[in-house]
């Protein structure tokens, strides 16, 4: 088997990277490599620049805007994106909930939500967990009953990422108790400015506002937000699931932190030398390399079927997700005792206090707490051990 990449995929990379050194904005080029927290307009002017070149979603296709690149093409892209600073683009819209609405939806909801996500303009967010129905997902509550032209919605979500900012949101919602749980779920686009809906902020162990509570109350919703068939959406959440974990496995930002872990441990004093001619150090910093090239293969795998993410997408969610966390406690360690030193607020360019410590121990402990959720966000990775023993061993 050769590993190696083409000719043409090399060239590929450098259009890629001299696109990345033309046009990404060196304001917020230089806030993403101080790890320092991307707001919702450094985010909407990135896509609207991609959008623009045309590679505004890697992963669709030409026939709805996609540039039609191949599944290594992506991962070049992703990759290049992630070591110049780029922020990381909108996943609920364009990898979640699109290719939901590419193979489910009807042709005027294509026309209509399509291109305002690949735009940019629509910022979606994720109705999916709520209080008591995390893991176990088929156990929700939040009920929508349909009355005329209408469904009204009372119910919570919670855990919900980035809905402070979000205009829409692609909800689970129980449409019948009879059956199954998973017989009785529907699939519902809601937009957040109808009456009815409140967002409230959980703050998270970092200080960070990431994460919120959604409440629907008396939320009345068209008929034809419905995507699909009413009673079907569980086969469309496990499709968008499939997405979801496979963008997971972060291949892109994790080989970019790799490379500033070895960075830092190139500086980072280690009594009368630097750490990365600690033995020990360098054995640990390697076994993760090892992991995240396997890692990498085995995503390519998976875009590569035919069938599109299977149950395997699972596999992918686990060790991304474990090498995600493992690279930023690694990071802590390198970093040393100032990483101990966590303030929230000196992420803030206008910060007026001194920092600790090098740039680097700044955000490394915030960083560490946030990816702490990695493994229980897009179904905890006890539940994706679950899966992989019945659906891919047969157990």
């Amino acid at each position: 088997m050769d590993l190696n990449y083409t000719p043409e995929q090399e060239a590929f990379r450098e259009e890629v990277r001299r696109f990345l050194k033309d046009n990404l904005p060196k304001d917020i080029r230089e806030r993403v490599k101080k790890r320092l927290r991307p707001d919702k307009a450094m985010t909407q002017r990135w896509q609207k620049i991609l959008f623009d070149k045309g590679w505004g979603a890697s992963t669709w296709p030409r026939e709805y805007g996609g540039p039609g690149w191949s599944p290594v093409e992506q991962l070049i892209f992703e990759e290049e994106c992630a070591l110049a600073g780029a922020p990381r683009q909108l996943d609920f819209g364009l990898r979640m909930v699109a290719p939901v609405i590419m193979t489910f939806g009807n042709e005027e909801q294509k026309e209509r939500y399509l291109p305002r996500i690949l735009s940019g303009e629509d910022w979606w967010c994720q109705g999916y967990s709520e209080p008591g129905a995390g893991s176990d997902l088929a156990s929700l509550k939040t009920r929508a009953v349909r009355e005329g032209d209408h469904y009204v919605v009372n119910g919570q979500k919670t855990w919900t990422t980035l809905g402070q900012h979000a205009n829409w949101i692609f909800c689970l919602v129980r449409t019948s108790n009879e059956g199954k749980p998973q017989e009785g779920i529907s699939f519902l686009l809601i937009d957040m400015n109808t009456p009815g809906i409140e967002v409230r902020p959980i703050t998270m162990l970092d200080g960070e506002h990431e994460i919120n509570e959604v409440y629907f109350d008396n939320v009345k919703v068209p008929v034809e937000n419905l995507v699909g068939e009413e009673n079907k959406g569980w086969t469309y959440a496990k499709f968008l699931l499939g997405h979801e974990r496979t963008g997971l496995a972060n291949v892109g930002q994790w080989k970019a932190m790799m490379k500033r872990l070895r960075d830092i441990a190139e500086e980072q004093p280690d009594g009368d030398r630097v750490l990365i001619e600690n033995t020990r150090f360098r054995d640990r910093l390697a076994q993760l390399e090892i992991e995240l090239c396997a890692l990498e293969l085995t995503v390519l795998r998976v875009l590569t079927d035919e069938n599109g993410p299977g149950p395997q997408a699972s596999i992918l969610k686990i060790r991304g997700t474990e090498i995600g966390q493992a690279l930023f406690e690694l990071v802590m360690e390198a970093v040393g005792p100032d990483a101990l030193a966590y303030i929230p607020d000196a992420l803030e360019p206008d910060y007026p206090g001194s920092r600790v410590g090098s740039p680097d121990a700044t955000p490394a402990a915030g960083d560490y707490f946030n990816m702490r959720k990695l493994s229980i966000f897009g179904g905890s990775n006890e539940i994706q051990r679950n899966i992989i023993a019945q659906r891919v061993l047969g157990l």
